[in-house]
């Protein structure tokens, strides 16, 4: 068996940048230091995706208020043509992919035309049949979020996905849950395992818990995609920030996730390097528990196992009793047969 390949870490930055090319920048360098990936925003023409009167989600609405329309939010959160070239050029020069969701048809259009090779698309979109089919002809790879997604739904737009021209094996399933934060009880983890077994595609998670501890958790079920919100400071105002990590924290989600990557191993069991020196000082061996003459016969009255394991191995031990010591032996002298 091999041992489970690098997970494949995505930084979300989304809308953390608050409409700021340079908060962008900041947040891309933020990535690069913590060791993820990827970087990935959200790519989004106000007027294609929102009606003017469309409400905020709930979550939205408390970290906005309600006063602002989420097309007015939408408006102050986009990011031009020429923001996203400026942000493909400093991520290439700081050497991490950059990623964005596309949210409307024309935005998959733009990423298309500034030569993105992976399309993330979001978990709002997997309903969305004339949308699937614009990305799914561009026969690029996709990792799609699922969350608020009954299991038909996926198999829909999956469906619709391969029918359009993707390969099945260019697509990974991020199980994920829309609500920011997730609270803990609704993450339903092991969702995303049972994606896995009833598609057979790649699997990952969108967290958007609090805290590291879900992300490495479904690293160990076998993520090979981790996506998680940050932000510059969860004190900022805007819809996500709340629910991100913050600079230290993503570093630290990524350090774990490596550190899980080792300990997961390769699923045979024996003795590691580190730990071989320590089989003599732990294990024990066949030893004499008085002073055994010369031709006296091993029994359980005269020996007995201790420490150190450099001698016979106990489980030889009713192969000992009833020979015959060779030699005159002191107690807790190894016995030799």
């Amino acid at each position: 068996m091999t041992k489970k390949k690098r997970t494949y870490i995505i930084a979300e930055a989304g809308v953390n940048h608050n409409g700021s090319v340079d908060i962008a920048k900041r947040m891309i360098d933020v990535a690069v230091r913590s060791g993820a990936d990827a970087v990935k925003f959200q790519t989004f023409m106000p007027e294609e995706i929102a009606c003017k009167d469309a409400p905020k989600a709930k979550y939205q609405e408390r970290t906005t208020g309600s006063k602002e329309s989420q097309f007015d939010m939408l408006k102050r959160l986009a990011l031009d043509d020429d923001a996203h070239r400026k942000l493909i050029g400093y991520c290439s020069r700081k050497g991490i992919a950059f990623l964005s969701s596309p949210f409307d048809i024309q935005s998959i259009g733009l990423l298309n035309g500034l030569g993105l090779k992976v399309f993330k698309i979001p978990s709002g979109e997997i309903t969305n049949l004339p949308y699937l089919q614009k990305i799914g002809s561009l026969k690029k790879k996709i990792i799609m979020s699922t969350g608020m997604a009954y299991t038909r739904e996926i198999d829909r737009a999956l469906k619709a996905l391969i029918k359009a021209g993707t390969a099945k094996k260019n697509i990974t399933l991020l199980h994920c849950n829309t609500e920011y934060p997730t609270p803990f009880e609704d993450v339903n983890l092991l969702a995303m395992t049972a994606m896995k077994k009833r598609f057979g595609v790649q699997v990952g998670y969108s967290d958007h818990t609090p805290g590291l501890e879900t992300a490495i958790a479904a690293v160990a079920l076998g993520a090979e995609v981790i996506e998680k919100h940050f932000t510059l400071d969860r004190g900022m105002k805007g819809p996500d920030h709340r629910a991100s990590l913050e600079p230290k924290e993503l570093a630290a989600m990524v350090a774990a996730i490596r550190n899980i990557e080792k300990a997961l191993g390769d699923r045979i069991k024996r003795p590691s390097p580190s730990e071989t020196r320590n089989r003599a000082v732990a294990r024990k061996s066949i030893v004499a528990s008085r002073d055994i003459r010369k031709g006296e016969v091993f029994s359980e009255e005269n020996i007995t196992t201790k420490r150190p394991g450099t001698g016979l191995d106990p489980m030889m031990w009713y192969k000992v009793i009833g020979k015959k010591a060779k030699r005159n032996l002191k107690a807790d002298e190894l016995i030799e047969v």
